[in-house]
């Protein structure tokens, strides 16, 4: 992970926070430098504008979630759609605090500056897209281990996970409840049990399926 100046991490930080909580289009440099206990002068010493700071921001959050699902525990599953299914858990087991502490960055702001701001709103669709990245070799796997054939790639499959976590995210702020959001989680888990035929023939012979809920 790249190493910053310390007020430059502490305006990253506070980047993703504010931006987590107003809003791309909303938050202002001064809330930014508040929010960092560094000054004005401070902020441009290291950067442009806004925008600059939304680019090295985009940046930041990149390097923390990789590194942070890097170490998850998912990854010590055996089996390769068993990953899968404990990394949608492992989402859902991490929609904790306030909205802006589990929500996604890169996301918020793909949301409001696809148009007005495309270098920044390209940066954070690379974070999106490059943590996909990071799922696809389980995906194929799965698909070799159980025979499963179709006019998807493991790169489709990785995609639409993380459409399914960012509309997640899209319903718990219109509900204020990461209910919502836990709930599109469990429907994920669902989809990808049935999609590899991982019924009583994956779980093996003799455990019965749980009832429904």
């Amino acid at each position: 992970m790249r190493t910053y100046h310390q007020s430059v991490t502490k305006l990253l930080d506070a980047t993703l926070e504010v931006v987590r909580t107003k809003g791309y289009a909303a938050t202002r440099i001064e809330d930014v430098c508040a929010q960092a206990g560094v000054t004005k002068g401070s902020f441009f010493h290291h950067f442009k504008s806004k925008e600059d700071l939304a680019l090295a921001a985009a940046a930041h959050w990149d390097a923390h979630v990789s590194a942070f699902f890097a170490e998850a525990p998912y990854h010590g599953a055996a089996d390769p759609l068993d990953r899968l299914i404990a990394y949608v858990e492992f989402r859902k087991a991490i929609l904790t605090g306030d909205l802006a502490d589990f929500t996604c960055f890169a996301g918020t702001v793909v949301q409001e500056a696809y148009r007005t701001h495309p270098e920044v709103a390209a940066a954070c669709a690379g974070a999106i897209t490059g943590h996909a990245r990071t799922l696809e070799a389980d995906i194929d796997a799965a698909m070799h281990r159980y025979g499963v054939v179709g006019a998807w790639t493991a790169e489709d499959l990785a995609l639409h996970i993380q459409a399914v976590i960012q509309g997640g995210f899209i319903l718990a702020k219109a509900t204020g409840s990461a209910a919502t959001a836990a709930a599109s989680l469990d429907h994920l888990g669902r989809y990808l049990d049935l999609l590899f035929a991982g019924g009583p023939s994956r779980r093996g012979a003799g455990q019965e399926d749980e009832p429904p809920s």
